[in-house]
């Protein structure tokens, strides 16, 4: 009789997910040629052959408040994925990041003897650490991206691997930002900014209207300025475009699609939302100007709950501040302008800011996707050998 193939599950929740997931499987695939990938996956996912059970923009919400308004509709799908996967036991679950929405399916199946991976770990370091203890319950493995996250969960016999971030693995810094700028149609001695306020459609509502006015105060006083941005999709960027209208509009920014990247490479500096995009900034090897602000619900009950006093990820892995942030009232259009020209005043980067950025860099490499593939084989091959111990 042919031996079953293996079935992976694998559920992300969000676009960074469905990239980690897409080079997780491909690393997967060394292992299992043969295997059977399904869960939630966006596009990347898909094209490396994933079945999605539902599409991943269903469960892409963001924020307190936002969550709660789809709260509902987003039980009823985890109920739905749960239950399939009662019914058709996969080898494994792997939930990549979403731990509220990913961890109670992992307890679950965990429950009814189904090995279960977490990929990323929750910020149990910034806020809600009691977290820990459903955690235990919920994964047979913690893969986390952060060095000093595996603490935490050893502290409590959670077994955990830190396996590196994979864009760490991925990102330099470029060596030929010519060559970028004539990609991108700018011009080579220009000074060039990058506004990037978040890909989210309620990020750039709360973010945007500061980034832009920041840029039109600062071309007042350099009007020799060329501002750029990136959106992931073209809604995003005809939001900004109205934004733009709204607050600024003789002020002159090139908007391009899915190129985030090459746009931060490009810039001379950039002014961006807290979130993933910083680590790629630093992994670029780029100044930076952090801001952020949410809701004032979602502010007062983060105020509460959240125990660090630094938000952007290049201070929070250097343990200092590296790069200027400013959250909620202090994210202000004069704040973040004031910020800006003095960054251009000071460039180049300061080689000091270069010795902390590949720091960082150096610590989280660790082929991240081969890693965590070595360790989720780890954890099926103990499964089935305790199967067969069983048998």
């Amino acid at each position: 009789m042919a031996k079953k193939p293996l079935c992976i599950a694998i559920v992300a929740a969000e676009d960074s997910g469905d990239i980690l997931g897409a080079d997780l499987i491909m690393a997967l695939r060394q292992y299992y040629p043969d295997a059977k990938f399904i869960g939630v996956a966006g596009s990347r996912m898909l094209s490396v052959g994933c079945e999605s059970l539902i599409p991943l923009s269903k469960l892409s919400v963001m924020g307190i408040i936002e969550v709660l308004k789809q709260l509902r509709q987003l039980l009823k799908l985890r109920n739905t994925i749960c239950d399939f996967f009662i019914k058709n036991p996969p080898d494994v679950y792997i939930g990549i990041d979403a731990p509220d929405f990913n961890l109670p399916i992992e307890k679950k199946l965990k429950s009814q003897g189904i090995p279960t991976v977490h990929y990323v770990s929750p910020t149990i370091w910034a806020w809600r650490e009691k977290r820990i203890h459903k955690i235990a319950k919920s994964v047979d493995m913690m893969l986390t991206v952060f060095p000093f996250e595996a603490a935490f969960y050893e502290k409590y016999g959670i077994p955990v691997r830190f396996v590196g971030h994979p864009l760490a693995d991925k990102l330099l810094p470029s060596n030929d930002v010519s060559a970028l700028r004539k990609k991108l149609s700018l011009p080579q001695k220009a000074l060039v900014i990058a506004l990037l306020s978040g890909s989210r459609k309620s990020e750039l509502t709360h973010i945007a209207p500061s980034f832009i006015q920041a840029a039109q105060q600062s071309l007042l006083e350099k009007p020799d300025l060329i501002f750029i941005t990136a959106a992931p999709n073209q809604q995003r960027a005809d939001q900004f475009r109205h934004l733009l209208n709204k607050y600024a509009p003789n002020l002159s920014v090139t908007i391009y699609i899915d190129q985030s990247r090459d746009v931060i490479a490009a810039a001379d500096l950039v002014l961006l939302a807290s979130g993933t995009a910083t680590l790629e900034t630093l992994l670029l090897g780029k100044p930076m100007i952090v801001g952020y602000k949410v809701p004032w619900l979602n502010y007062i009950i983060g105020k509460i709950l959240i125990k660090i006093d630094k938000f952007a990820l290049p201070n929070i892995l250097a343990s200092e501040h590296i790069v200027p942030e400013f959250i909620q009232t202090c994210c202000t259009a004069d704040n973040l302008k004031n910020t800006l020209l003095e960054q251009l005043a000071n460039l180049p980067m300061s080689e000091m800011l270069d010795i902390k950025y590949e720091k960082i860099r150096e610590g989280l490499k660790r082929n991240a996707s081969e890693h965590a593939a070595y360790t989720v084989s780890q954890i099926i091959d103990a499964h089935q050998h305790a199967q067969k111990i069983e048998i």
